[in-house]
């Protein structure tokens, strides 16, 4: 039985995914070039920054992977689920005697403070790292480290009591801690999409409220097929996006089950058999989240299976996303030689030579985006297959992968909700007209005279460009007082009054 998490000496507390606001380090180019300290590691020694709390892995990290220029930073979900980790590890460490009190206070408040946001900066890896994570892990256990020997008012770099390896990641690899890590960043980052998908379906479920009884014409193929609503149509969006809701809500649960205390390969070397029960208990209660250890460590370890149905499930997501907005281009199309059936908001000049043009840029913007997390998905697909035996090394590409989809995506789905959706108007008028005119009316005639008759009155509709209605008069199986009944486009929809 794990004991009671202690609060830190600081007395301040963290709560996952809600991190404090507080004022971020200095950047590091403001250190003087010349102030340097000098680590030393299995390689040889290195200056580092002075100021910095990042140590020697990671000032080899920079020099070793200048590849995209975007920072572990780039991802404060990953480096404060790094520090709630940590703290959870520590608490562990201390309740099996491994470290001293001193020691866990120090490490916990440190780890506080990471969690909290207030060493963003002091993460600048590159997301493109290989080791499968380790500089990023060590990134961890320097910044905690060096922050822990600030508390105690030593200088930092001066490991004696606090060492990065020794002490902060006493009792763990990066193969249990990055991917444990990277499963909390990704829960709290899908929290973010949830709350834009869920606002983006209220947007839409208000728009079919307001526009439930306003016919228009249900297309197949592009073609003509029968009466429906906009309010039908606009429901439909939400409907989809409440099912992709559900979808992502349920990866909670095997997103929390993590292989922390299995250590370099899933056998727990180096930790007390104990560790692990302690350290996945403390994380438990730490964040909230149902954390459970997973059944075999070693199979844990090497599988990366829940990220990639992870990644599928956000691009499940984005092609609906993708397709409502290929649906919102098309029946704005015009606005006079289009569908122009909805209007949606003007955001800009849409044409640098043709004059009032204006083009809609929200709905494109959304579809670049699509594209983005499709694209995605196929680097976590690869690299997720492309792992070799008790390890795959691509974790840190996959994660950062899901990571920018989620990004994505939800500022793709705010912006499609503010900037467009919620200014969307219809042309009712015009679409009821259009849903009269159709010939595929016909098909309600069908139950009265049968099909081949049907047939005939819509091919006499469209040949003399007239309505079904009036091609039925003349074919005059159906008395007229039931024949504009049978016609009616909002009766042929079969609104409920129930939404």
């Amino acid at each position: 039985m794990a004991q009671s998490v202690s609060q830190p000496a600081s007395g301040s507390t963290t709560t996952f995914g809600k991190p404090a606001l507080e004022a971020r380090q200095p950047s590091l180019e403001t250190c003087a070039p010349d102030a340097n300290r000098i680590e030393h590691d299995c390689i040889g020694s290195t200056p580092v920054p002075a100021d910095a709390y990042w140590g020697i892995h990671t000032a080899r990290a920079m020099t070793n992977f200048p590849i995209s220029g975007i920072p572990v930073s780039h991802h404060p979900e990953l480096i404060h689920a790094f520090g709630i980790v940590k703290r959870a590890c520590a608490l562990a460490n201390r309740d099996l005697g491994g470290i001293s009190k001193e020691q866990w206070t120090l490490i916990d408040a440190a780890c506080v403070d990471v969690a909290a946001g207030k060493f963003d900066e002091q993460f600048p890896t590159d997301v493109l790292q290989g080791g499968a994570g380790t500089s990023t892990n060590m990134n961890a256990n320097e910044v905690i480290a060096n922050r822990a020997l600030e508390l105690a008012g030593h200088p930092k770099g001066t490991y004696a009591l606090i060492h990065p390896n020794d002490h902060v990641n006493k009792s763990q690899s990066t193969n249990d801690t990055y991917p444990a890590a990277a499963r909390l960043a990704i829960i709290e980052a899908l929290d973010t999409l949830i709350v834009s998908a869920r606002g983006l379906s209220r947007s839409f479920r208000s728009l079919a409220h307001k526009t439930m009884h306003d016919a228009t014409i249900g297309r197949t193929q592009l073609q003509d097929a029968v009466p429906m609503t906009f309010g039908q149509e606009f429901m439909a969006f939400a409907s989809i996006l409440e099912t992709d809701i559900a979808a992502i809500e349920d990866l909670r649960e095997p997103l929390s089950t993590v292989n922390l205390g299995g250590t370099a390969i899933g056998t727990g070397i180096c930790s007390d058999t104990r560790f692990r029960g302690y350290a996945v208990a403390h994380l438990a209660k730490l964040t909230g989240l149902p954390v459970k250890a997973a059944t075999d460590a070693i199979a844990a370890t090497s599988d990366v299976g829940d990220f990639v149905t992870t990644s599928s499930l956000l691009k499940r997501h984005a092609t609906h996303l993708g397709k409502i907005a290929n649906d919102l281009r098309l029946l704005s199309s015009g606005p006079r030689a289009g569908f122009a059936e909805i209007n949606i908001p003007a955001r800009q000049a849409g044409s640098s030579i043709m004059p009032g043009k204006v083009n809609p840029v929200i709905p494109e913007s959304v579809n670049q985006s699509v594209f983005m997390v499709m694209g995605l998905d196929t680097t976590v697909s690869f690299a997720a297959e492309a792992g070799q035996l008790q390890l795959n090394a691509f974790e840190p590409v996959i994660v950062h992968a899901i990571l920018e989809s989620i990004t994505i995506l939800s500022k793709a789905i705010d912006t499609l909700r503010v900037n467009c959706v919620d200014g969307i108007t219809v042309n009712a008028d015009e679409s009821l007209g259009k849903a009269r005119r159709c010939a595929s009316l016909a098909t309600s005639l069908i139950g009265h005279i049968g099909y081949e008759r049907a047939v005939e009155v819509a091919k006499t509709a469209m040949a003399e460009n007239i309505s079904v209605h009036e091609a039925a008069e003349r074919e005059g199986s159906i008395r007229p007082e039931i024949l504009t009944d049978i016609l009616n486009p909002l009766e042929l929809a079969r609104v409920t009054s129930t939404i």
